[in-house]
């Protein structure tokens, strides 16, 4: 299984105020890897990091045996596809128009679509089950629609890694395991590296191989979810008493909080 993605002593700040310090990861193609931590720990900032939309304050990321600092953003982007916390559209764009919108990594200067890019993007909406909303107005439709849209565009991309910010948030709780299953079945199906930065415990448990902890500005935990959400792990991180345990019942792993039960995982 080869190496899609390296971070090397990352650090970054904002205004002199550390955000990340000597951060170490190392991804793998077709992993699905959660990144977690408390809000404000700075998850969001390393997945820009990962995607050379912000540049380290020092250490690199490497993309198999690239430097991101050596490589054009239009490179990185036939590579690497992202799907941002915020899915809102201002503007009358049909579903077509947005999923077209990743193939323009591809496009020369001037150069129109291609019967090709045409076929790419007809793929990329069935995947997602949006063909039947392509000549649809994406600001007319719900959140959730708009997130397999989003996803799309970023399948129409052909990448090998996709990064997600909180992909689930403001959805409702069956719009939050329709994208996740979605994603899931995209990195089984097509050995898709898949990165999803994520607050939400029960979602990381369900779908992640391998999750990730941010604390005090470093990696403070990596490995399997049995290995990784411990009662000890969790206080230190979440302020949480908490523990993963297999319930039974739901024939699943869950993460229960001391007193009552999270969301199925």
């Amino acid at each position: 299984m080869g190496l899609m993605l390296k971070v090397k002593d990352l650090c970054f700040s904002y205004r002199e105020r550390p955000v990340l310090k000597d951060v170490d990861l190392e991804v793998r193609k077709g992993e699905v890897v959660g990144i977690l931590g408390p809000n404000g720990c700075g998850k969001t900032t390393l997945l820009k990091l990962m995607n050379r939309n912000l540049r380290p304050e020092s250490g690199q990321v490497w993309m198999e045996d690239k430097d991101l600092a050596a490589v054009s953003k239009k490179e990185i982007a036939r590579h690497i596809a992202v799907v941002p916390q915020s899915n809102e559209i201002r503007f009358a764009f049909t579903v077509r128009d947005i999923v077209m919108m990743g193939r323009m990594p591809f496009l020369q200067q001037f150069q129109g679509e291609s019967s090709d890019d045409a076929r790419i993007v007809d793929e990329a909406m069935r995947k997602t089950n949006v063909s039947e909303f392509a000549d649809r107005y994406i600001n007319t439709m719900s959140g959730g629609e708009r997130q397999r849209v989003i996803i799309a565009r970023a399948i129409a991309q052909r990448p090998e890694i996709i990064l997600l910010d909180e992909p689930t948030l403001h959805l409702d709780i069956n719009h939050q395991f329709e994208v996740l299953d979605l994603v899931k079945r995209l990195s089984k199906e097509e050995g898709l590296t898949v990165v999803i930065v994520s607050h939400d415990l029960p979602m990381v448990v369900k779908y992640c191989d391998r999750i990730v902890l941010i604390h005090d500005h470093k990696v403070f935990a990596d490995g399997t979810p049995d290995d990784i959400l411990t009662k000890e792990n969790l206080k230190t991180v979440f302020n949480i008493d908490a523990v993963l345990e297999y319930d039974a019942t739901l024939k699943a792993k869950s993460v229960k909080i001391f007193g009552s039960y999270t969301k199925q995982s």
